[in-house]
């Protein structure tokens, strides 16, 4: 992957959630496929993510809320995100 940090149409934005009910969801920039890579391990079960504040949510297990909504923790660390459409080479969001 490429070392550059990257703004444009083809790196994802800084924030970004898959609940439609979070102002930082997207059903476009989804649909493209987005990877993650959190504390240098690729993830597939990231819920939510911020890359200038250094964290991403995850499911609390099968736990939900009053309201059928997954509960999420909060974990901190160095996030990174890319397009998985774009190939092997993608440009990489991260923070520098």
């Amino acid at each position: 992957m490429s070392d550059d940090n990257q703004t444009g149409p083809d790196v994802p934005p800084d924030h970004l959630a898959i609940n439609p009910r979070s102002k930082h969801f997207d059903a476009g920039k989804l649909q493209r496929g987005i990877g993650i890579r959190f504390k240098g391990t690729v993830r597939t079960n990231i819920e939510e993510y911020c890359i200038s504040e250094g964290w991403v949510r995850v499911q609390a297990g099968k736990t939900t809320d009053r309201h059928g909504q997954p509960l999420t923790i909060k974990l901190q660390g160095p996030v990174e995100a890319w397009y998985e459409d774009l190939g092997d080479d993608p440009p990489v969001a991260r923070k520098d």
